[in-house]
């Protein structure tokens, strides 16, 4: 018995359709008639956005349940302007913004009727972009590759924040992002991230620690980069090392300090 996941996860993993179980498996785990019932309710209530369906909502929370939805893109949103404060570049100060994996707006959507800078997003998954151009029009959304390159100029954004994307990135692709981010950002333009780090430190192997320790990215199921069962650990190590290859520094590590990412990092770099 204790053998019969791994050796289901390899034929899964495969037959290419681990994803696909993975997701249902989410899926029927969490559901419950009071989920149901509730985000019903949330769909009736009159809000100056729409909600997304529910196969969007769950390739950006993991969760059908919009309520989690709601309240996580809120708390990711305060983490941003509270993290951004702290380093004495409030969220206002910037004239142009990139959400680098929006999604079908999670947190885009916490800047509806706020005084911004011009507001772009973009992701790899069309439906939600596609979704995203009919219900947020306060923000303009392009569709990218998994990898680069983005559809805009050299040095277009002065902020850009990746919100649990380079938590599921393989290594090559988190390099190959990294330089083209880079190239976006203006000078002294600010990068932020989410990283799973030591709050995710159990699920390690002691090799993958170890690995981890020496300053190395460690990427379970790269092969599936760009969806959720890919996994990426940064330790700050890793990322002080990230940041330094790539021409940024390293300018605030909170540990678990994205709210509403359970357990993620919130990292923050500016372009030398």
């Amino acid at each position: 018995m204790p053998r019969l996941k791994p050796l289901l996860r390899h034929a899964l993993g495969a037959s290419g359709l681990l994803p696909a179980v993975f997701n249902a498996y989410r899926s029927v785990r969490e559901w419950s008639p009071r989920m149901a019932l509730r985000n019903r309710q949330l769909r009736r209530e009159r809000r100056a956005l729409p909600l997304p369906p529910g196969d969007l909502v769950f390739s950006v929370a993991i969760s059908r349940d919009l309520r989690w939805f709601l309240e996580s893109g809120e708390a990711t949103a305060g983490a941003i302007v509270d993290a951004l404060a702290s380093i004495g570049r409030p969220l206002e100060s910037f004239e142009a913004i990139l959400d680098f994996g929006c999604g079908c707006g999670r947190v885009m959507r916490q800047w509806h009727g706020r005084e911004l800078g011009a507001l772009h997003g973009s992701d790899y998954n069309a439906a939600a972009i596609a979704w995203a151009r009919r219900h947020l029009p306060h923000a303009t959304f392009a569709v990218n590759g998994l990898a680069p390159p983005l559809p805009y100029p050299d040095a277009h954004f002065d902020l850009v924040y990746a919100l649990s994307v380079f938590t599921h990135l393989s290594d090559t692709l988190q390099h190959a992002w990294l330089r083209e981010l880079r190239r976006t950002l203006r000078p002294n333009g600010i990068l932020l991230l989410t990283t799973m780090g030591s709050a995710h430190r159990e699920r390690m192997t002691e090799a993958e620690r170890q690995a981890s320790d020496a300053g190395r990215v460690v990427v379970r199921d790269a092969s599936y980069a760009g969806k959720n069962i890919c996994a990426a650990y940064h330790s700050e190590a890793a990322l002080q090392r990230l940041a330094t290859e790539h021409g940024f520094a390293m300018r605030l590590m909170r540990e678990s300090g994205a709210l509403g990412m359970v357990g993620q990092d919130l990292v923050v770099f500016e372009k030398r």
